[in-house]
């Protein structure tokens, strides 16, 4: 459903097509929340009415989704989908697809809370829409540096705490 109220004049068009979803009533005004957070921290001159897609499924779409775009035969937790256009010419910025197994899975393998784990991955998501990547390290660093002021910004520690702490002792 369209919903013309949502953050910073952008509509965002929810879709759920997995019943897994309906445990975590909180999602939509979440995802509001992180789209707000991410708009507020981000320069993007983006045209007031621009669309955004919000997909949540389940792990078997997003791993025909994954194999289909990507090449990799595997489930994943966040696809981002760039509609392709200049961001300030948009209509629509793309599509962000999260599956809720991958992201149930991975917020209970990292002690993190469900909700702090899907606001992450929705502005990771979007951050990829806005033009943010981290295929090399420096882009990595920007995009996580970014995704931590913005996380911060909504009450959520550094996501990538955890990741930095496993690897510390790695040999």
């Amino acid at each position: 459903m369209n919903d013309p109220a949502s953050s910073c004049g952008i509509v965002i068009d929810f879709a759920v097509e997995s019943p897994l979803w309906e445990t975590f009533g909180e999602a939509e005004d979440l995802a509001r929340q992180a789209v707000g957070a991410v708009l507020a921290r981000v320069s993007a001159h983006i045209r007031p009415g621009v669309e955004l897609s919000l997909l949540f499924c389940d792990d078997a779409t997003i791993h025909d989704l994954n194999r289909r775009w990507r090449g990799q035969d595997k489930p994943t937790n966040v696809l981002s989908f760039p509609s392709g256009a200049a961001i300030g010419e948009a209509l629509s910025l793309g599509d962000i697809a999260i599956a809720f197994e991958t992201m149930a899975r991975e917020a209970t393998e990292e002690g993190k809370p469900l909700a702090a784990h899907f606001l992450h991955l929705t502005v990771h998501g979007l951050l990829h829409l806005l033009g943010y990547d981290h295929e090399t390290d420096d882009e990595a660093e920007a995009m996580e540096e970014t995704e931590r002021r913005i996380l911060a910004d909504l009450g959520i520690d550094d996501p990538y705490r955890l990741a930095i702490a496993d690897t510390a002792g790695a040999p």
